[in-house]
């Protein structure tokens, strides 16, 4: 079973902390802005799970990669409860890595493995984009 627990602190800011032991601090106040918000930890999660899945496939296959990077761009509704309505994740993966292989990794972790992707499926609309960077991430975003 996996545990979390949230204590307030004050405002709209909160401590969490989850059954590994690892704490973070959450404020929904977005004027404020000391931590991270609620949405935001939702959107790190969905990077996170399926940066997680295409490292390991692309390590299976024995594929060269230096880094990758996942960058979720998201679109909220309107109207209270403010869900995630699209979502497009852009992966930049470096540095001798075969396109073929980042779009077979992207979709296995869509389809197959990454769970915060599916939760997220039944109210957003998710995309993928993949760019490959010769001379490392960083080098991409100077750019």
């Amino acid at each position: 079973m996996v545990e979390a627990k949230l204590q307030w602190i004050d405002g709209e800011r909160f401590v969490a902390k989850a059954s590994s032991g690892h704490a973070v601090v959450i404020d929904s106040d977005r004027d404020r802005n000391t931590a991270a918000g609620p949405m935001e930890l939702v959107l790190l999660g969905l990077c996170g799970c399926t940066a997680t899945d295409v490292v390991n496939i692309l390590r299976k296959k024995r594929e060269p990669f230096t880094a990758v990077e996942v960058r979720a761009e998201a679109e909220r509704a309107h109207e209270a409860r403010t869900v995630y309505t699209a979502i497009k994740l852009i992966y930049t993966v470096s540095v001798d890595v075969s396109r073929k292989a980042v779009e077979d990794a992207v979709r296995v972790s869509e389809e197959k493995y990454c769970s915060v992707s599916a939760m997220l499926k039944s109210t957003a609309r998710i995309t993928t984009e993949v760019h490959l960077a010769q001379h490392g991430v960083k080098e991409l975003q100077k750019k």
